[in-house]
């Protein structure tokens, strides 16, 4: 399997240029958008306000996105090291040149949900209940996004070692320890392995892109099919067990230029985290929320009898004054005789 088209679409100059990858994800960024319009107009609230906000979301998306890949220190390709390198001070300018790539998905997530948050304060919305039209969004996004690491043949793993499933990825993409491709290639140093031009590489994007489609679905239908046992903010954190969780185990096994921190990559650590956070969170808000359930149950039941006394003690007022009350008599007209 190998891409169809070229990565650049129209080529206008040098440096000035469209690509699959950009229009891939503007088309994730308005299905996204599509989509929480419409959960918002579901609920009876007025969908203009995704367009509102649409605007900052991504603009601190990016921002977020990018600041997380500089910090980074990925095993293969541009990270902190390069961006802050003393030796070379004119590196950091390219923090600027996210047309180089270089774009985090965790970073994009936490500046899209602080742009709904500041929106929502500002429009005097609850905040929670527009980040769980966000959450399901973001992850359709991601879905869509993904394919334009197929047309740039990035994101993929080790070979898969099958004659039929896999891509195939040329040389000018090729990373280490994959990158010894022919006898007397400079990066065929002694003693590396030699991966042949025709080798099957694990399309890693594919099977996140997956992930993140089922992902949604699963979010999509607890949110309606659950709706009235959810609070507000369970779908956010519904995807933050979600999608990290098959993250995890993408980056154990089809990421080998991954940013490592230890003996793990730094992605399944903030995965570990947003699972473990995400199930301790859910599990103590309806714990707390059920407590509050019956409390609530008991006050209701008090003032309905409070109710009852008030007015079985007003009944009982007017019974009595009613009884103090005299007939009158009638007196009988005298007759003429």
């Amino acid at each position: 399997m190998r891409p169809p088209f070229d990565p650049i679409i129209i080529q206008f100059a040098p440096n000035f240029a469209i690509h699959w990858y950009g229009v891939l994800i503007v088309v994730g960024i308005l299905a996204g958008a599509y989509y929480a319009a419409w959960r918002a107009k579901e609920d009876g609230e007025n969908p203009d306000h995704i367009w509102n906000i649409l605007t900052l979301v991504i603009v601190l998306a990016i921002v977020g996105a990018r600041v997380y890949h500089v910090l980074s220190e990925p095993a293969e390709g541009l990270g902190r090291s390069y961006y802050f390198d003393p030796e070379h001070p004119e590196h950091l300018v390219e923090v600027l040149y996210i047309w180089q790539g270089g774009l985090g998905i965790y970073g994009a997530a936490a500046g899209g949900a602080l742009g709904i948050i500041v929106y929502a304060l500002y429009a005097k919305l609850r905040p929670l209940q527009w980040l769980d039209y966000g959450a399901p969004a973001l992850v359709l996004g991601q879905a869509i996004g993904r394919w334009g690491n197929f047309f740039n043949q990035e994101l993929y793993g080790p070979p898969t070692g099958s004659t039929w499933w896999g891509l195939i990825i040329d040389n000018e993409y090729r990373i280490g320890p994959y990158n010894c491709v022919f006898p007397g290639d400079p990066d065929c140093v002694a003693g590396k392995t030699m991966y042949p031009i025709d080798t099957l590489f694990h399309p890693t994007f594919l099977y996140e892109s997956l992930w993140c489609l089922l992902v949604f679905v699963v979010l999509t239908v607890v949110a309606r099919r659950w709706k009235k046992r959810l609070l507000d903010g369970d779908i956010v954190w519904g995807y933050l067990i979600g999608y990290p969780l098959g993250r995890f185990f993408i980056e154990q096994f089809f990421r080998p230029d991954a940013w490592m921190m230890g003996t793990l990559a730094a992605a399944q650590w903030f995965a570990i985290a947003c699972v473990v956070g995400g199930v301790v969170t859910l599990v103590v808000r309806h714990v707390l929320a059920s407590r509050a359930v019956p409390a609530g149950e008991a006050a209701e039941e008090a003032a309905g009898e409070e109710l009852e006394a008030a007015d079985e003690g007003t009944a009982e007022d007017i019974v009595e004054k009613a009884a103090e009350i005299e007939p009158q008599e009638t007196e009988e007209p005298e007759s003429e005789g």
